[in-house]
This record gives structure tokens, sequence and C-alpha cells, in this order.
């Protein structure tokens, strides 16, 4: 009974945590309140959570992994693939090198082994921390994309080389020729597990629905939330990469299925369960970080004892340390992998795209670290074997806990200040290609009615025909509007673009109407609550898609 308050109770403040972020007069980033929400609840309330390292990491990590491959834009993965792998893995390794021999030079008393599972687990980035921390200063889309796909990506090689890096510790072995082979076959062993998980997936639900004509949303929902875990286990099962695997099995979903019009109901109900589960996975890890760090304060001695001696500040200053050098290595390796792209557009007379310092300092700083981090660092083995300790854990615990922090403090002060204005050379081209899209589908929109008006003009009888002419003339004049107000430049496209949005002003006013009157008529008891849930969820749709659908 305790587990189960003590759940209901962590899953109450991280849902109320989003409410009260938005009310605060600072704009203090979610994850820095979460945190302090835990340790809130730990210090004046008493609650104290018991990890078991491995439940923690196969109950948080794959379902996070699977929604990030999920959501991450493919074809811009693709296009900036150079930058991405640069990032995802040469900075990772970069990384846990320049970082690994930094905090043994710095902390002889840990292991080398241990100092580069540290570097290991501090390697992957958050893009949902960025996200947080910027402010009403938007990211350019193209350095947006570029940070997701780091993100995504080096959580896999980070938490890969962490497991190589704990399993040295515990042995006693380590031999990099070794090591490269056999992370190349976990990866890629990984990778097929989640593939296939993913296209088994797919086969499934066609099977079910081409045999029950149509299978509940509910179920096909309560099947992807199964994936993540799926392909995880599977590929531990093989002993390669559960982590890559949980990356590839939502790479591989084919979640658009946008030509399929009985998968309406399922896109609709998949996206909001994964946008839930996403914001309850990651709350709840910062949570879980708010609720040790009282623990991890008072353990200060025992920190100190396992660094070597020394005062108690002496432990902030290793983790200011160690969080410049994080900024530091990462500066270095995005200002020279810029200078490698400038001198080989110079080689091949190409125009070299703008990169300026203020570019690179805004990469360096957007390497905050956050739940994969914490995630990773608390999944460290408590014992090196029976009645021996995992050296140095708490002190690693405290050092990844103080750099999370860190980094989150220094970009929520120096993020917003950066790229507010920030511009890049070849922008991505969003907005034109909605723009571009919109006309497209408009048009393919008057063709298709413009067909069925024929067809009843061929099958009907004369009032059939001038029903069909009227109503027709009046959905066209909607797709028409849209067709110009997609337009490029000019004066129609501006008028157009006026009239839809004046329209959507009264459309909305008129839908949040019907939903006043629905309310009063349910409290007079003129109508029942199946009526009333029938004729709301028709509103909310209806408003769902003018909202979802606006974009300036």
């Amino acid at each position: 009974m305790d587990l189960v308050i003590t759940i209901l109770v962590l899953l109450l403040v991280v849902a109320l945590s989003g409410a009260v972020v938005r009310i605060l007069p600072l704009r203090l980033p979610l994850p820095l309140l979460q945190i302090a929400l835990g340790a809130l609840l730990a210090r004046p309330f008493g609650m104290h959570v018991e990890f078991d390292p491995e439940l923690f990491f196969l109950l948080f990590i794959p379902p996070l992994l699977f929604a990030d491959g999920w959501r991450i834009p493919k074809r811009e993965l693709f296009l900036l693939r150079r930058p991405v792998l640069a990032l995802a893995i040469g900075l990772v390794f970069f990384t846990i090198l320049g970082i690994g021999y930094f905090v043994h030079w710095m902390i002889p008393t840990v292991p080398l082994a241990v100092a580069f599972a540290l570097a290991a687990v501090l390697s992957p980035t958050d893009a949902v921390a960025v996200t947080s921390i910027t402010g009403g200063s938007k990211m350019p889309p193209r350095l947006m994309h570029v940070l997701s796909g780091e993100a995504l990506l080096n959580d896999a090689s980070g938490l890969v080389a962490l497991q190589f890096a704990v399993a040295a510790e515990l042995t006693g072995k380590f031999s990099l020729v070794s090591a490269a082979g056999d992370f190349a076959v976990k990866a890629l062993g990984g990778v097929v597990a989640g593939a296939f998980v993913g296209f088994v997936f797919g086969v499934v639900r066609r099977r079910l629905i081409r045999w029950a004509s149509e299978v509940d949303p509910a179920s096909q929902v309560g099947l992807v939330l199964i994936l993540p875990f799926a392909a995880y286990l599977l590929a531990e099962h093989f002993h390669v990469s559960g982590i890559l695997a949980a990356v590839a099995a939502g790479m591989t979903m084919n979640h658009t299925d946008v030509s399929k019009g009985g998968y309406v109901a399922t896109r609709v109900q998949n996206g909001a369960v994964w946008s839930m589960v996403e914001f309850i996975f990651n709350g709840l890890i910062f949570l879980l970080l708010g609720l040790q760090l009282p623990a991890i304060i008072d353990n200060v001695a025992i920190d100190i004892r396992q660094a070597g001696g020394g005062e108690t500040w002496h432990l902030a200053v290793y983790v200011v340390a160690i969080t410049l050098a994080l900024v530091v290595l990462r500066f270095i390796w995005v200002w020279v992998s810029l200078r490698f792209v400038l001198m080989r557009a110079w080689h091949r007379g190409e125009k070299r795209p703008r990169a300026g310092t203020r570019l690179v300092w805004t990469t360096a700083l957007a390497g905050v670290r956050g739940a994969i981090t914490m995630a990773g660092v608390l999944s460290l083995p408590l014992m090196k074997s029976e009645g021996v300790a995992f050296p140095t854990r708490d002190l690693m615990i405290f050092l990844a806990t103080g750099v999370i922090l860190c980094t989150l403090v220094f970009g929520a002060i120096g993020l917003p200040l950066l790229v507010r204005g920030l511009k890049l050379d070849g922008e991505d081209p969003r907005v034109r290609e909605e723009r571009k899209t919109r006309a497209l589908t408009a048009e393919a929109a008057l063709r298709g009615i413009a067909n069925e008006q024929k067809r009843v003009e061929g099958e009907g009888d004369e009032n059939a025909i001038a029903l069909a002419s009227r109503v027709a003339a009046r959905v066209m004049a909607d797709y028409q509007q849209r067709l110009e107000a997609a337009g490029e430049e000019g004066d129609v496209p501006e008028k157009a673009r006026a009239e839809a949005g004046t329209e959507r002003a009264m459309r909305l006013a008129a839908l949040r109407a019907e939903r006043k009157e629905l309310a009063e008529l349910r409290r007079g008891n003129k109508i029942n609550d199946e009526t009333l849930r029938t004729l709301a969820r028709e509103v909310d749709l209806a408003e769902a898609a003018l909202t979802g659908l606006h974009s300036g």
C-alpha cells in the first residue's frame, strides 16, 4: 500500500508541476522545478524511494528512447547526418576520453574505469531540457534538428559506453580492440532487434485489421506501449544493445498510415498517449533526482572520503570544473568540426555557410544534461562483487547530479540570450514547405470534390444533382480560400490569410459558445452525460483541427 501511495503522490506532483511552471512569475525551467519539488517531498515530508538500478533502467530508458526515435524527423536526420553523427558518436567518445582522464587526474581516488563510466553517463544530452530552458526565444529549426538527432543517438552511444566501462571495472579487463568489436556487434544486433520488433508489429496490426475489419484504437495504442520494452528485452536476451533496439523500434514504427482513413482515431490517441508518457517519465526522473538530493547532501562526508579527503566546498569545485570541461570540450569539437565544413566548402568552390562564434557557443551551452544522465548514473551497480561495494558510487551520483543542475542553470541563463535573433544560412524551409503542401492538398481536395460531383451527375436524379452542386460550391469555396492563402507572396495571399485568420477566430468563438451551451444544458439536466460527451467530443475535435492546423 505504501508503494502505491508513493507512486500516486509522485504522479500527482509531476502533473501539478506542468501547471505550476506556467504560473510562476519567473520562467523557471520545468526540470529545475521538478527537482526542487522532489527535494521538498524528501526533506519536510520524509518521502524516500529505494532504487533497484536494473529495474530503474528497464522502466525508464526504453520508452523515452523509443518516443525520441518515433518523433524525430527522419528526413532531417538523414539530411543532417554528418553533423548529427559527429556530435552523437565522435563527440561522445571525445567527451568520454577527455572527461574520464580529467576526473581521474582531478580526483585520483576514482578508478579510471569508474571515471570513464561517469564520463559516459555525462555524454548524453537532453533536447527536451534544451527546449524547456530557451524561454520565449526559439532555436533555429535546423540547429534544433541537429540537437534532437544528437540527443537521440548519443543516448544510445553514451549508455552503451557506460555498460563497457562498468564491465571493465567489474572484471578488471579492458581491450580497446575487443571493445570496439563488441560495440559494433552489440550496436548492429540492437538495431536489427529493434527494427524486427517494429516490423513484426506492423505486420500483426495489418493482419488484425484485415481479419477483424476494425481494431479498437485503444488496443493498438496498448500494443505500441509494450513495443519499447519488447524490443529492449529481446535485444538483451541475445546480449546485444537493448538501448539501440528501443531507438530502432521507434524509428521504424510506421506511425503515419496517412492514406488509411481508419487509423485516424489510433493516430490521435497515439499522439496524446505518448505525449503523456514522455512528460510523466521525464518528470518522474527529475522528481526522483530531487528525492535523492537530501540523501546525497547528507552523504557529503562519504563523498569527501571517497574523493580522498578535503573540504566540503571541494565537491562544488569538482562539479563546476567538470561542467566547464564539458562545455569547453563541446566548444572545441564544434569549432573544429565547423572549420572542416568551411574548408571542404572552400575546396569544392561552394558557398561557405555562416558559422560565427555565437553559433558555436550556442551549440556548446545546448549540451544540457537531463533524464538519461540521471537514469544512467542511478543504474550503476551497488556492489562490485559479493561483499565489495562499487567504488565511489555515491561520489559519482553526487557529481552527475551536480553537473545536471549546473548545465540546466548555465543553459537557462545563457541560451535565451544566445538564441535570440540567431539565424543560420540554409535555414530549415519548414514554413515554405508547409505552405506548398497546403496548396497541393487543397488542389487535390478540389479535384476530389469535382470528381464526386461528376459521379452524382452521372448517377443521381435532378434533386441529387442540385443538392450536390450547392454543397460542392460551399465546400469548394473553403478549399479555394485555403489555396489562395497558401500562396508565396502578393496581395491576394495576404488578403486570403487575413480572411482565414478572421474566419478561424470566428469559428473558435462559435465552438467555445457551443461548449458553454452544452455545459449549461447538462447543468440544467436537459441532456445526459452520454449526449454531453458525444457532442463535446465533436466540438473538441473541431477546435483541435483549427488550432492544430493553424500556422503563422
